[in-house]
């Protein structure tokens, strides 16, 4: 499935931004604990426009991680009346714009709207092509255990199961030694 580049860009960061919380962080802490865990995820991806760094701008992007990781895994129709919702509290209006060496996208809310608003906004706008296109069973859990991490599988077959090469493994090796302790 080809998505347009900011789609898929946007679906991007709405992963990154999903598996910054304890149950699925690489590393089992909430990297969004802290005004530095915020600043170095937006460090990766680009967001032009107002950025605050305060702690009321933290607490609103875990809220739009929370609300993003909810739409996840919905059913086609409640994620729509979702992001319907959460367009409409943004008042949003789409335009395209390009801007930073970008070629054309598209935007719904000012550059001066909150980043929290503004990630929201983005990943309601990917959400919303990826209903439309029929192909939100791109959207999955990952299926090691004790990890919630989010997929976004761009796979032909679909096949990904696992949300990175860790948790591949460590469910790879823990089915490896319950073989070899069934075989003993």
């Amino acid at each position: 499935m080809d998505f347009a580049p900011d789609t898929l860009e946007a679906l991007t960061f709405a992963v990154a931004l999903g598996n910054t919380t304890a149950r699925s962080s690489r590393n089992g802490a909430d990297e969004l604990s802290s005004l530095a865990g915020l600043s170095d995820l937006i460090a990766h991806y680009p967001f032009s426009g107002r950025i605050d760094g305060d702690e009321s701008e933290l607490r609103d992007v875990v809220l739009t991680r929370e609300r993003l990781r909810e739409m996840w895994t919905m059913v086609p129709d409640s994620a729509a009346l979702a992001i319907n919702k959460m367009l409409e509290d943004a008042r949003a209006r789409p335009y395209l714009a390009r801007h930073d060496g970008l070629d054309w996208h598209l935007h719904a809310t000012s550059p001066e709207a909150p980043l929290g608003e503004r990630m929201r906004v983005e990943g309601s706008l990917a959400l919303m092509d990826v209903i439309r296109t029929g192909e939100t069973r791109r959207l999955r859990i990952c299926e090691a255990d004790e990890c919630e991490g989010l997929i976004l599988d761009l796979s032909r077959n679909l096949s990904k199961r696992f949300c990175s090469a860790r948790c591949g493994s460590r469910t790879n090796m823990a089915a490896y030694r319950k073989r070899q302790h069934d075989h003993v």
